[in-house]
Formats: structure tokens, C-alpha cells, sequence
């Protein structure tokens, strides 16, 4: 039975509607189902070039742009097709962007590692380690200064806090109080790295005290905990209290990308966090409050395995895009 006393229930009982707790839940399930899509079609030669896969991370994702409106940004990562997911993305556009389309986010010409859909508030996934960081500075600061109310939540990973870039941009948020949260997925490990080798602190949100701002690290595999530690960093960066560190400690189960043989990790530990899968913790929780029954996650599974292959199919019927278009959207110097 439900526990009846509010104050035993986990924050995402308490703080969101049936529906918004389902909707959440197939935005995980929909983001784990894409990402399988796009790694099924690269094995059979439909997508060329490389990917970062996030399978495992779903929580992070969810959880975080949970507190978000659509006029609110996120910058995102070369891990970032849970973020556009999560931010709201139509994952035929995304698909057909994969496949190297005119009907993708991009034209086609971005691919993986560089979709954006500014109608939802995503400025963009980043292919340089760390990118995202000053772009969502700049994002704060010119919500800031135009008094929108907007807040920019950037997400990166491990590797980038070891970057300039990150201490810059922590730095700079920290002085003017701008409306940003930093989000770092620490999934253990930059490429092969891992944290215990290339980072001095035990925990990166311990940086946060040398830029005079709260960091916290939550468990990122929990979507209450994420949702719970982001909401209050929102809300503090949308009163101009300033920016937040948030660590959401994961792991993801593939390797860095579809080049990475995977020799640097134990079967053992990939298998441990494995057991930790967020998806079926989310599902378990929302069963354990009568918010969703087993008939209802079988529907949304089918749903979402419906709106997936419809994707796909979509992606294969869509246009190449032209040859004599290919400096279409270039821009280029003046003549003059």
C-alpha cells in the first residue's frame, strides 16, 4: 500500500502529478529506447561517423530539465541525446539528423554530437570537452541583463572539470550571481580516466566552495534525487541567488564511444551499476506510490517502441540533402 504520510514520501511524489511522473517516466524509457535505435542502426551501417552513447544515465537527464520551462536553456554535451530528449525533442528530427537528413535538427550536417533545438530552450549538444560551460555563462548573463526570468542549466561531464574552462566559467557566474546551474555527470570516467586518477577532490562538487557558490552531490541515478537537488537551484537561481554545483554521480554502461573497446573497466563493475539501472528504480518507485501499475508500463514501453520504429522509418524515407546546397548556411566573408 502507499505510504500515506507526506513526510516519508520520496520528493517526487510529493512535488509531481500522476501525470507528470509518467511523462517522466517515458521520457527515460523514450531516451533509453532512442539510444539502443541509433546503436542498432550504426551496427547495420544506416549511420556513419561515431557516437556517445548515455544508456544508463537517463535520471540525470529527466531529473534535471524537470525544473525547466521551454523559455529556460540547457547547454549539453557530446553525451547529449538524453539532454535534447529530455528538454523535449521530437526523436524523428533527432533520427533523421543521425541519418544524415534534411528533416534533422541540423540539415543533416551535425549529426550526433551537434544537435540543437532552440524552440525548446537547447542551445546545443558540444563535441569539445568543457564547450558548454562559458555558452551557458553567456546564456545567464544575457537573461540577466534582459530580466527574463530564464535560467540556463549546463550539463558536462567528469572530464571537463579539469578543464580552464570550467574553473572560467564557474568563476565568472559565481562574481555577477548569474542564473545558471552547473550539472556534471560524473559517470567515473573521461574517455579511459578515471576520476580517482585525474581529479584531485573526492568530489566535484566540493569545487564549488572555491567559487563561492553551494555544490552538492546526489546520487544520479535516482530521479527524485535529481529532480529534488536541481528544483532547489533553480528556484535559487531564479530569485538572483546565483548559480549552483550539482554532481549527479552516474555511470554509463557503454563504452565512450562506438570506438572504445572497453578494456579499462571490469565486467564486475559494469554489472554492479548495471543492477542500479534508473529506469526500472523510477518504475519501481512509481508502482510503489499507485501511480502506475504493470498494465500501465507495458503500454508506455509499446508506446514508446511504436514512436521509436516510426521514427526510424521516418529517418529512412527523408531526403538526402542536396549537393549544390552544401554552403547553403555557411556563412562567408564579404566580398567587399
Amino acid at each position: 500500500m502507499p505510504d500515506s504520510n507526506p513526510e516519508n514520501l520520496p520528493f517526487a511524489i510529493r512535488h509531481y502529478s500522476p501525470d507528470q511522473l509518467r511523462g517522466a517516466l517515458r521520457k527515460m524509457i523514450l531516451i533509453r529506447k532512442f539510444e539502443e535505435g541509433a546503436e542498432d542502426s550504426y551496427t547495420r551501417g544506416l549511420i556513419h561517423g561515431t557516437m556517445h552513447l548515455s544508456i544508463g544515465q537517463e535520471a540525470c537527464a529527466v531529473g534535471a530539465c524537470m525544473a525547466l520551462s521551454d523559455d529556460d536553456k540547457i547547454t549539453s554535451t557530446h553525451r547529449g541525446h538524453g539532454h535534447c530528449i529530455a528538454k523535449g525533442a521530437d526523436v524523428a528530427r533527432m533520427f533523421a539528423e543521425f541519418f544524415g537528413k534534411e528533416t534533422g535538427y541540423c540539415k543533416g550536417r551535425g549529426g550526433s554530437m551537434h544537435i540543437a533545438d532552440v524552440a525548446k530552450g537547447n542551445l546545443g549538444a558540444n563535441g569539445i570537452v568543457g564547450g558548454g560551460l562559458p555558452i551557458a555563462v553567456g546564456a545567464a548573463l544575457s537573461a540577466k541583463r534582459l530580466g527574463t526570468g530564464a535560467v540556463t542549466a549546463c550539463f558536462f561531464g567528469d572530464g571537463a572539470n579539469n578543464e580552464g574552462a570550467f574553473h572560467e566559467a564557474l568563476n565568472m557566474a559565481s562574481i555577477w550571481a548569474l542564473p545558471v546551474v552547473f550539472v556534471c555527470e560524473n559517470n567515473k570516467y573521461g574517455m579511459s580516466m578515471s576520476t580517482e586518477r585525474s581529479t584531485a577532490v573526492a568530489a566535484i562538487a566540493d569545487r564549488a566552495a572555491a567559487y563561492a557558490m553551494p555544490g552538492v552531490s546526489v546520487d544520479g541515478n535516482d530521479f527524485s534525487a535529481v529532480a529534488e537537488t536541481v528544483e532547489g537551484a533553480v528556484a535559487r537561481a531564479r530569485a538572483g541567488a546565483g548559480p549552483s554545483l550539482i554532481e549527479a554521480v552516474t555511470y554509463r554502461w557503454r563504452g565512450h564511444s562506438k570506438s572504445d573497446r572497453n578494456r579499462y573497466r571490469t565486467k564486475d563493475e559494469i554489472a554492479g551499476w548495471m543492477a542500479q539501472d534508473p529506469v526500472p528504480r523510477m518504475a519501481a518507485m512509481l508502482r510503489a506510490h499507485g501511480v502506475l501499475e504493470d498494465e500501465g508500463l507495458a503500454a508506455l514501453e509499446a508506446e514508446v517502441a511504436d514512436e521509436i520504429a516510426a521514427a526510424i522509418q521516418f529517418a529512412k524515407d527523408s531526403p538526402a540533402p542536396r549537393v549544390d546546397h552544401a554552403t547553403r548556411d555557411v556563412l562567408t566573408p564579404s566580398a567587399a
